[in-house]
């Protein structure tokens, strides 16, 4: 049984998906066809490469992963098969598979050449598709393109640390379902150079001076639950992914807000650490 997983931006309002997989059950009837997202905003490369980044691994090796996000096919966008951690990846060259790799080197690339076979412009559905079908049915990577070394390189922003050491200025690289707020701030990066000094996490008009390791872990539960500072509650929390993330506690964005709305941070605001 083959495992194909997609990560998209189609959305679940349009049929685009569900072709998708009516696609993949023709070419592969014995297919696991599992969703890791098909929400990601539109045309963005860095939220994709975040979210197949944190979790492909925990598929079983040979997996093969289909991104469509930005995959119709040009002369600047073309379509590659990409090996890496014995894993299988289809998709665009966009930069996708670079942030995925965050300078690891891929195990083998192919650049995808069976386009003549296909009869629309849905690449996904009549390029991605066979190509998966060939993987599962334990096809040679060579067969469907040409190896290649052109992967197209883009690199994330990443923290900076200035010269005194006692500023660290991160951005903000992705926002979840909750309104939540994830930094391209590490732990592990964090803690090498905060060198056990105390610090403030300035987030526009907040700021923090702990950083949690879990959002329960935020909340006194030795207080009656009455009399404790709970739902709404502004923490800072290292995620399951090891990313710095700004949150609101059980916080609702279509009713009291979130960490994203009422604050104001977005896709690339600037976050401080003062470092004291």
């Amino acid at each position: 049984m083959s495992i194909i997983t997609l990560t998209t931006d189609f959305g679940t309002k349009d049929y685009f998906v569900s072709v998708i997989k009516a696609s993949i059950y023709k070419e592969i009837p014995s297919a696991n066809v599992i969703d890791i997202s098909n929400s990601i905003s539109p045309f963005n490369h860095s939220e994709a490469a975040y979210i197949l980044k944190n979790s492909y691994s925990a598929f079983p090796k040979k997996s093969i992963h289909i991104v469509g996000v930005d995959s119709e096919f040009s002369p600047e966008n073309k379509h590659m098969l990409m090996s890496f951690d014995d894993h299988y990846f289809i998709g665009a060259n966009n930069g996708i598979f670079s942030l995925l790799l965050e300078g690891r080197k891929y195990d083998k690339l192919i650049e995808i050449n069976i386009h003549e076979l296909s009869v629309s412009s849905f690449p996904v559905l009549d390029v991605f598709v066979k190509v998966a079908g060939h993987l599962s049915r334990k096809g040679n990577m060579e067969v469907v393109g040409i190896e290649t070394k052109k992967l197209k390189e883009i690199v994330n922003v990443n923290p900076v640390l200035n010269e005194s050491k006692t500023q660290l200025i991160g951005s903000v690289i992705y926002i979840d379902n909750f309104g939540n707020v994830v930094t391209n701030i590490k732990k592990k990066y964090f803690l090498d150079v905060r060198k056990s000094r105390d610090f403030i996490i300035y987030a526009n008009s907040v700021k923090f001076q702990k950083v949690y390791n879990s959002y329960s872990e935020a909340i006194d539960f030795d207080i009656p639950k009455i009399k404790r500072e709970e739902e709404g509650k502004k923490i800072a929390i290292w995620n399951s992914a090891g990313y710095l993330e700004i949150a609101i506690y059980k916080s609702n964005p279509s009713k009291v807000g979130s960490a994203n709305s009422l604050f104001g941070l977005e896709f690339r605001t600037t976050i401080t650490v003062e470092f004291l």
